[in-house]
């Protein structure tokens, strides 16, 4: 006899996130073996990105910055790429090379009284620039073109993660799920009642709370809130948000929801948003096909693209 399809779930510490991985199906054990693969390759996908192994990629390339070209994996060079890419969309505001920023700026805690000046700021941030990340193609190397120039995919690592573990499950069989990498997620197929799964979005003043829901399938979904960092600076919250193209913190923004049918592409293009602001952000967002926005700014005023409709 066929039992009634469930939701199993595990939930697990990975590149250094909550992740929740959920899969539908009859039987616990399979179950529980096809979360086990997805694992696998957000594990593998970490040790690839990480900048806590000297012997990463990621950690070879900031090792050789101008000094000479590193020569890396495919999958290493096309996200590089793909970040590019997204640096150029959105004007810098999403930049990988963020990893050379002075690591005084970030003395972010309540100790804080004061913001650095505009020039002290401009100069902690001198070595972030995407243009500077020079590819080869034929080659497949990366050479970062400044000395102390550093890359990391803290903006855009998790969502990778979280689309190839569905990927890879999906490969074995999962014809419905979940990865929930804190909050980045990606989804497909249906709950076992046969609804589409309910996604609900956190309220900026209080995370444990739901601002809003949203049924879903087969998309991607990631929130960038500035409601659990900031500083306050007579009276004034800023957020641990750093504009990478100033150094200053951004403000006006409590939190950017990004709707996509890529996790990788919710996760990179959430913080953007929040830097650029409500209406060069949402402006961007609707000339992008396939992706929506939900803004929450400072006065818990909330603001879509054009394709939105919330319950």
């Amino acid at each position: 006899m066929v039992t009634a399809l469930q939701t199993f779930k595990e939930s697990m510490q990975l590149m250094g996130n909550q992740f929740e991985i959920s899969v539908v199906h009859h039987d616990a054990a399979w179950a529980h073996e096809a979360i086990a693969i997805g694992v696998a390759e957000i594990q593998r996908i970490e040790a690839l990105l990480t900048t806590y192994r000297d012997s990463s990629e990621t950690n070879l390339i900031n090792q050789h910055a101008g000094i000479a070209p590193v020569q890396v994996s495919q999958e290493i060079f096309d996200l590089i790429e793909r970040s590019i890419r997204i640096s150029k969309v959105t004007q810098g505001a999403f930049d990988i090379s963020y990893g050379s920023v002075d690591k005084q700026l970030w003395n972010f805690d309540t100790t804080m009284k004061s913001l650095p000046s505009k020039a002290v700021a401009k100069q902690m941030v001198r070595l972030i620039n995407y243009r500077n990340i020079v590819l080869d193609a034929a080659n497949t190397t990366v050479y970062l073109a400044e000395k102390g120039m550093r890359i990391g995919f803290g903006g855009i690592g998790k969502g990778y993660a979280a689309e190839r573990a569905r990927m890879v499950m999906q490969a074995a069989g999962v014809t419905s799920g979940i990865v929930n990498a804190s909050g980045d997620l990606t989804t497909w197929g249906y709950q076992p009642d046969g609804n589409q799964w309910t996604i609900g979005i956190a309220n900026p003043d209080c995370a444990q709370q739901i601002f809003s829901y949203m049924a879903i399938t087969n998309m991607a979904v990631a929130t960038s809130g500035n409601y659990e960092k900031y500083i306050l600076v007579d009276g004034k919250k800023y957020s641990h948000t750093i504009d990478p193209r100033t150094g200053l913190p951004v403000t006006g923004i409590k939190s950017v929801t990004i709707i996509s049918t890529n996790a990788e592409i919710a996760d990179a293009m959430a913080t953007p948003v929040t830097i650029m602001g409500i209406e060069a952000g949402l402006d961007m967002i609707n000339q992008i096909h396939n992706i929506e926005a939900i803004v929450i700014d400072d006065h818990n005023r909330l603001y879509t693209s054009k394709n939105i409709h919330l319950n």
